[in-house]
């Protein structure tokens, strides 16, 4: 009996398609893998992203039957690719354990983990890889506009509690910021949509100071201390520490006396006596 003819692999290619290892062909993930193109390819990693990205797949119940599995996978990878992503499928009920044992080997090897919690989620995962491949870091940016009005709304809603509608009610009966800045609570409170708290926080976000109760107690110890600490005259001598520790012996910080000032010299080549020499 003539033996089946394996699958067509064809080498790695850097198209638009997604090259999966033949290894993966029976994965139900494959079927979930939407939007891109998919062909098999001749890869050490389970998927290849990109010219710098690749994936390795692993599901929580194979690693449970095989744990060796994805460090032999590791191992074989080495050091190629930059971006190497390590597409965890979590299918079982216990998995702190597991998560972390396998987030602390690709934190070693770096590697990037995505939890998926179904096949589903990880093909979509598998798919924006690949479709943002070629697409700038401008794309998911937070894009600001320039005209007056977004710059007036996107500055005055970084204040708590106040909205979008609130910011177009005060520009068309207050006006510019700085007529917001300097009107009165009485003349917010007539405004329609802002109760007691809007006009609060408005009103603390212009006028209150930028300094913090723990940043003000902080000066006001600095300040203390030097009001405390002892102011040294000019032209003083100051008194050395044997001149003090024999005249004044006081206590220290920790509440010993300071030790005296011995007139023996001590020499270490002296011999002692024979009264002190030891039996």
């Amino acid at each position: 009996m003539a033996a089946a003819p394996k699958p067509p692999v064809v080498q790695a290619g850097t198209g638009n398609s997604i090259i999966v290892n033949p290894c993966q062909r029976l994965n139900p993930l494959l079927d979930c893998i939407r939007n891109v193109s998919k062909e098999f390819g001749d890869i050490i990693p389970d998927f290849q992203l990109g010219r710098t990205t690749c994936a390795l797949f692993l599901s929580l119940k194979y690693h449970r039957l095989h744990p060796e599995y994805i460090h032999q996978r590791i191992e074989k990878l080495g050091n190629m690719f930059s971006l190497r992503i390590l597409m965890l499928l979590c299918d079982v009920t216990q998995h702190q354990d597991a998560i972390r044992e396998i987030t602390k080997t690709c934190l070693i090897n770096n590697i990037t983990v995505m939890v998926a919690w179904s096949n589903e989620e990880a093909g979509a995962y598998l798919s924006s890889f690949k479709a943002f491949e070629h697409k700038p870091p401008d794309m998911i940016k937070e894009r600001l506009e320039k005209d007056f009005n977004s710059m007036y709304r996107t500055s005055l809603t970084t204040i708590p509690k106040v909205n979008k509608t609130d910011v177009e009610t005060l520009r068309s009966h207050i006006g510019s910021i700085a007529s917001v800045a300097t009107a009165s609570a009485e003349q917010m409170h007539n405004l329609p949509g802002l109760g007691q708290v809007k006009v609060r926080r408005i009103k603390d976000a212009f006028e209150k100071p930028f300094w913090n109760n723990s940043t003000n107690s902080t000066f006001k110890t600095r300040e203390s201390a030097d009001i405390t600490r002892p102011q040294i005259k000019e032209n003083q001598p100051m008194e050395s520490e044997s001149e003090s520790a024999t005249t004044n012996p006081q206590q220290d910080g920790r509440g010993r006396a300071t030790s005296p000032t011995w007139d023996i010299e001590l020499d270490p080549s002296a011999s002692l006596p024979d009264s002190d020499v030891p039996v």
